[in-house]
């Protein structure tokens, strides 16, 4: 396929299909391209913590998601290798929570990549840094590619 655009839309649609996590918290794909994803989440109760603010680990997987997203639009099976988040601020009830991932770089196998979670009012929650790594497969076969 020569349109990179579209590629990154075949291969998120594949993605999402099989993507049982992001579908069960209410994760959506709002924007994809080559190397670039726009994920969202709304927090809900059955994500805050004691603290009464959303779960660390829930703003992780949505930026872990975005990273996915973001990694895997080149249709060669992506991975993460190592991730790092630094929270910023709390998230709350009700907070509509985007995650937009921008790729760094990307060399031979390896990628790196910034997300950025913020609110709906532009509030930066928490700064996320992944370290991809493709491995054998694609996320759909090359005839697929051109439907």
């Amino acid at each position: 396929m020569t349109d990179p655009q579209r590629l990154a839309e075949i291969c998120a649609t594949a993605m999402f299909a099989k993507d049982q996590a992001a579908r069960h918290l209410g994760i959506t794909v709002e924007a994809v391209g080559p190397g670039t994803a726009k994920l969202v989440m709304t927090v809900d109760e059955r994500m805050i913590n004691g603290h009464a603010i959303c779960h660390g680990g829930l703003i992780f997987t949505l930026a872990d998601t975005a990273f996915a997203y973001a990694c895997n639009a080149y249709n060669r099976t992506t991975v993460a290798q190592h991730c790092s988040v630094t929270f910023l601020a709390p998230a709350k009830l009700g907070n509509r929570l985007s995650a937009e991932a921008v790729e760094r770089t990307r060399a031979g196998r390896n990628g790196i990549y910034d997300i950025r979670v913020t609110d709906q009012d532009g509030t930066l929650i928490a700064e996320f840094r992944g370290h991809s790594r493709s491995i054998q497969g694609t996320l759909v076969p090359e005839k697929e590619q051109t439907r």
